[in-house]
């Protein structure tokens, strides 16, 4: 929940020359908040950066007040939407049920749903990571194309926290995602105190496909870095 919209315009300004260096064939995908996806939407076209939003509804439309549908988002020029955010989860009683629902819906309206699962420290410390992970790809994935699909692994106790999840830890558990998927082309990502210092370790690990960047992507200049990684 940043940015106004004339402080999105800002960002922009001060993010966009960045993208001159970027090499060929990374996808850079802003999900702002929902005011903020027509100005997006208009500034960014034909340009290397997609739209996503950060939640959609399950019903096309209906008395659900405060919710987003799919049909208001395509027509926001949105391409991808954040499902299940550890967020969302923990604060507004999403369940791996709604994510489903979620995640048909997005892909019913043509979007591509980046689904989000970790685990708490809680939850790691108990040793009931890869069980709850394992759950959250069953109960989630039910029914879901997996063709067009993007998956985040975020620990949520590297979430704000300055904690990082090791680089090589992260790698391992996205391949036993991976290993779970009927199709191991699926792209996936790690979240959780991503940040310019330690982008390239992360983006070196060979099953990491990219990040689901947080704090990090609210000032251009560290943004850039992030989306410029040295490839190692």
């Amino acid at each position: 929940m940043y940015k106004t919209q004339a402080e999105t315009q800002e960002f922009l300004r001060g993010f966009l020359p960045h993208l001159e260096e970027t090499p060929q064939g990374r996808e850079v995908i802003l999900c702002p908040p929902f005011t903020d996806l027509s100005v997006l939407s208009k500034t960014l076209h034909g340009s290397l950066i997609q739209l996503g939003a950060q939640n959609i509804h399950w019903e096309e439309y209906g008395a659900y007040t405060g919710e987003i549908s799919g049909p208001m988002l395509t027509e926001s020029g949105v391409r991808f939407v954040i499902v299940g955010h550890s967020e969302r989860r923990q604060y507004f009683g999403e369940t791996d049920a709604t994510v489903n629902l979620r995640l048909r819906t997005a892909q019913r309206f043509g979007l591509t749903p980046i689904l989000c699962v970790g685990e708490s420290k809680q939850q790691r410390d108990a040793g009931e990571t890869e069980s709850l992970i394992s759950l959250q790809l069953d109960k989630g994935l039910l029914d879901i194309d997996q063709s067009n699909l993007v998956i985040a692994y975020e620990p949520i106790w590297a979430i704000g926290t300055g904690e990082t999840c090791e680089a090589v830890e992260a790698n391992r558990i996205i391949g036993l995602i991976r290993s779970q998927l009927s199709n191991t082309n699926v792209s996936i990502q790690y979240g959780g105190s991503v940040k310019p210092n330690n982008i390239d370790e992360i983006m070196a690990q060979p099953e990491i496909d990219g990040v689901l960047v947080g704090g990090a992507s609210l000032e251009p200049e560290s943004f850039a870095r992030i989306v410029n990684f040295k490839s190692v």
